[in-house]
């Protein structure tokens, strides 16, 4: 058995099956790889993360505009809990969604997630208020975006077996297209139409999208009674314990260049568009850093990609972002990130389901995201409170966005390790 192979399956354990459980749950067919309906899966589940974590990803985008409009008398870390509540929410609730998922399919999850998602961005298009914002565009958004969010990627994963990073890879390349896409079109539309129409087009698109993913998106495991809604053996198993603890200290910093670049670009005498286009060459290199190591990481092992890409990113951000100062260097910055960071968001769940049994994906997602929402609530507001504190130096912010990251990594190898102790293996 190569090394590969014993990492695509699930650890054994030495407990007694579930008899009744083996009775009532329908077995799932055999893997397949892609075929009509995995590929209509991948195109429906990328439209979903273009207009779910691409707006996310354009959040930069309104932090800037916020705190010169309808915001101005509040600090960047207030500002930045909108923001922050969207990934709580969206994290917090995977594990409900995750549990919902594995009994109900995707379907109407993410019918339910796409009009909820609208509608919380046509109600922040009117909304003035601090806490109408965190309602509609922190609360509201976030359920919206688990609803459409967790299903497609689960389901994109029941379609591939060998090609599954690069299926996910395609898939979280959205978000980075859509973090290209969104600044872009929020940027002109604030100043042409203002911004209550730019957020409600935003909305049509995202609402264009979502309906075809309504169509095109399957699962191919059967529907099942739901199961318990934690996995207590998932939380005894200590590789899975360790995964979930490196992705939430990476969400700690993570965001943090997404969120304060923009910011950053005009503290540095950039002009507001060219801020503005900060955000989205950090994305457009995340589309890049999405698409080709997930491909290579097939071939070569995921957890052999997404290690080092993350120990990068964070290298990158101290020794690169806090010398840059002026625009060609912000935007090689720019690019380089978003290309080291895309690795973390497209390989997680190919590395999560090399030892995972595929009929309890969903929930283990959830519980995943679940375990990090905390620590993505509090990463960028504590480093906007970083930039309060050193009076608008970004120096203790990028430091704190890089420990992060780096401190992950660490994390990541060790699962990995854990998997497989020959540090070359393909894992």
């Amino acid at each position: 058995m190569t090394d590969i192979e014993k990492c695509e399956s699930p650890p054994q354990t030495s407990s007694p099956p579930d008899t009744a459980s083996s009775l009532s749950t329908p077995a799932p067919p055999s893997p397949s790889e892609g075929g009509i309906a995995g590929n209509l899966t991948v195109i429906g589940a990328f439209l979903a993360m273009f207009s779910t974590f691409g707006q996310t990803n354009a959040f930069g985008s309104y932090q800037l505009w916020y705190s010169t409009n309808q915001l101005a008398d509040y600090s960047p870390s207030d500002i930045s809990w909108i923001g922050t509540m969207q990934l709580w929410v969206f994290f917090f609730t995977g594990g409900i969604i995750g549990r919902m998922f594995d009994a109900y399919g995707p379907t109407r999850l993410i019918v339910a997630g796409n009009i909820i998602l609208s509608f919380s961005l046509m109600m922040t298009s009117i909304a003035t208020k601090y806490y109408q914002f965190i309602l509609a565009q922190g609360i509201l958004f976030g359920v919206g975006f688990g609803l459409l969010f967790y299903p497609t990627v689960s389901a994109t994963a029941t379609h591939f077996t060998k090609y599954r990073g690069t299926a996910l890879g395609i898939v979280m390349s959205g978000s980075s297209i859509g973090g290209v896409v969104f600044p872009i079109i929020l940027q002109r539309l604030f100043n042409q139409l203002g911004f209550g129409w730019a957020v409600r087009i935003s909305a049509f698109i995202c609402f264009g999208c979502g309906t075809f993913s309504c169509f095109a998106v399957s699962s191919r495991l059967p529907k099942r009674t739901p199961g318990p809604w934690i996995d207590r053996a998932s939380l005894k198993e200590v590789n899975f314990i360790l995964f979930v603890a490196a992705g939430a200290i990476c969400c700690l910093g993570a965001f943090v260049p997404l969120i304060y670049i923009v910011p950053y670009g005009q503290s540095n005498s950039i002009s507001q568009a060219l801020s503005f286009d900060l955000l989205s060459v950090i994305n457009a290199g995340g589309t890049f850093g999405r698409i080709l190591p997930a491909f290579l990481a097939d071939i070569g092992g995921r957890f052999n990609y997404l290690i080092p890409c993350t120990l990068i990113a964070g290298i990158f951000c101290s020794a690169w972002w806090s010398q840059a100062h002026d625009l060609p260097s912000i935007m090689i910055f720019a690019a380089m990130y978003g290309f080291f960071i895309g690795p973390w968001f497209s390989l997680q769940i190919s590395c999560l389901a090399q030892f995972s049994k595929m009929e309890n994906i969903g929930a283990r997602v959830g519980m995943l995201y679940s375990g990090v929402s905390f620590f993505a609530l509090v990463g960028a507001p504590i480093a906007g409170a970083l930039l309060t504190t050193q009076k608008g130096n970004y120096t203790g912010l990028i430091e704190w966005a890089s420990a992060s990251l780096i401190c992950s990594s660490l994390i990541y190898l060790v699962v990995k390790l854990r998997l497989n102790k020959d540090v070359l293996a393909k894992v």
